[in-house]
């Protein structure tokens, strides 16, 4: 892994690619893409992903936004990365395929192992290491993130951050036990969350590697592989997702394997019933923990420890040196036990602030370094802490984010839309996008809301489809500023669930 790494960073130096500038991948997960991911950042560019069920459109969006200085674009998906780089205005030669075996040129894009150094020039490769300030204002990551409210913005995240918030996730995960950073004890990891994502690259690259931990790595998931591999590989961590808990209770093909290697489940990304949880953790004899946290803050502000085998739902405590306080409507700091507030949170895995983007930062961020979540949560019983509802507008589709702002957008390039408001409606436990949408004079009895969402999904990811359905009204609710009144759409959300229930099947 090292050589590799090495090789592809002297690859940057050899290309003229400056300090401070974007590597972009675009692909699934491969065994390449932590390679990638640590020299970029090793040598002081940062590394960028791509979702790779993105349209040609997002992708360029992203191109643009980011500034990519190379891309790398998986074998599969290459049309669409050419398509999105000449959008975006990068330069063939900025592409390279990013491939498992070297392979030729296609449509004028060299393969990214024609950019490595050789294996001998990289031995002698060193990185600056980085101290005080220049840690504190590098940047090793971006990771987009639709933060509290409007369309996704790119999350500047330092080495310093990166570094505090492994440290502080090893800590709690061995709290209490025999087992440490240097002695992690016996563990095997799946990675089969999309290594674009902040919550994979946080554990199965920059902790695993610290930990030394072998991580077997999925392209993608498919549930009954997934399964597989826990029993070929012998899996004793995982680190997951709600739906995924949701597959291992309720799905058939989970008794045809043995999985008894499992004896911890990080979960994470979304809210996860207790019941659920502890539906699991007793069938499978494994202990659930759950956490929370924000592409803003690296991965995670408040963890439940690995050793605690919590029933009641509990997103955790504290991570060490992050502080928390809850602020209520008025924006006045609550300080009653059980109430609450919007959390806020302090400490060194905070964002450096938004790419490009200093009024979102201002917004979201005090000058006194508290972020503000956009999570509305709890804290009793001893600094336990809940997450129980959401101030911010994001819509979360099985832990993916999904902004409504950029929905709105699509729906009004429609030319039978006059206006429209997209929400979060919750069918079955899980969350899907919905839209409220005003029809042109001309076209009302003519279009359907099957044809609006045909339309969406021939624009947006799957995960942004309109899977929560459509429904015509007169007239979008706004304040007398403009701004779409998101509480109220909230409450016709709630009001709509009834109906649609039973339409909709949750996906992964």
């Amino acid at each position: 892994m090292l050589s590799w790494i090495k090789r592809f960073a002297l690859g940057l130096d050899k290309l003229g690619m400056e300090e401070q500038q974007a590597v972009m991948v675009f692909t699934p997960n491969t065994l390449f893409v932590p390679a990638v991911y640590l020299a970029s950042a090793g040598s002081k560019r940062y590394f960028t992903g791509a979702n790779p069920i993105y349209t040609v459109g997002e992708v360029a969006h992203q191109m643009k936004a980011i500034e990519a200085a190379i891309v790398l674009i998986h074998p599969s998906l290459l049309d669409t990365g050419i398509a999105a780089a000449r959008q975006a205005n990068i330069p063939k030669d900025r592409l390279f395929i990013f491939s498992d075996t070297e392979g030729p040129t296609r449509g004028g894009v060299r393969d990214w192992h024609s950019m490595l150094a050789t294996a001998s020039e990289a031995k002698s490769w060193q990185w600056d290491p980085l101290h005080g300030e220049a840690s504190l204002k590098t940047i090793a990551a971006i990771n987009f993130s639709s933060g509290t409210t409007g369309l996704p913005k790119g999350v500047c995240i330092t080495h310093r951050n990166l570094i505090a918030n492994s440290a502080q996730s090893i800590f709690n995960k061995y709290e209490g036990t025999q087992y440490s950073a240097d002695n992690p004890g016996p563990e095997r990891w799946l990675a089969f969350l999309p290594l674009y994502h902040a919550y994979s690259q946080l554990w199965t690259i920059n902790i695993a590697c610290r930990l030394k931990v072998p991580v077997y790595v999925m392209a993608k998931f498919v549930y009954e592989e997934f399964l597989k591999c826990i029993q070929q590989y012998k899996i004793t961590t995982l680190q997951s997702v709600p739906p995924v808990i949701v597959m291992l209770s309720k799905r058939p093909e989970t008794s045809k394997y043995d999985i008894s290697s499992l004896r911890q489940i990080l979960c994470g990304a979304a809210p996860l019933k207790s019941e659920l949880q502890n539906e699991v953790c007793k069938r499978f004899n494994v202990n659930i923990v759950q956490a929370w946290g924000m592409t803003e803050t690296t991965c995670a502000g408040i963890m439940m420890p690995g050793t605690i085998q919590d029933k009641t739902g509990s997103i955790g405590y504290l991570l060490p040196n992050t502080e928390a306080m809850l602020i209520d409507d008025d924006g006045k700091e609550v300080t009653k036990d059980g109430e609450p507030g919007e959390v806020w949170l302090r400490g060194p895995q905070m964002l450096l602030g938004y790419w490009r983007n200093e009024q979102a930062t201002r917004e979201s961020k005090t000058a006194d370094g508290w972020f503000k979540t956009g999570d509305v949560g709890v804290c009793k019983e001893g600094k336990k802490w809940w997450i129980v509802d959401r101030k911010k507008e994001l819509i979360k589709v099985n832990g993916l984010q999904v902004a409504p702002a950029e929905l709105e957008a699509v729906l009004l390039e429609h030319p039978d839309v006059a206006d429209a408001a997209t929400v979060g409606i919750t069918i079955h436990d899980e969350e899907f996008p919905r839209a409220y949408v005003v029809v042109q004079e001309h076209a009302k009895g003519r279009i359907t809301e099957d044809d609006i969402k045909k339309f969406v999904a021939s624009k947006v990811a799957r995960h942004k489809w309109l899977e929560g359905g459509v429904k015509f009204i007169d007239e979008v609710p706004k304040l007398a500023s403009g701004k779409i009144v998101r509480k109220l759409m909230k409450e016709w959300a709630k009001r709509d669930a009834k109906e649609v229930e039973g339409q909709v099947k949750a996906r992964l």
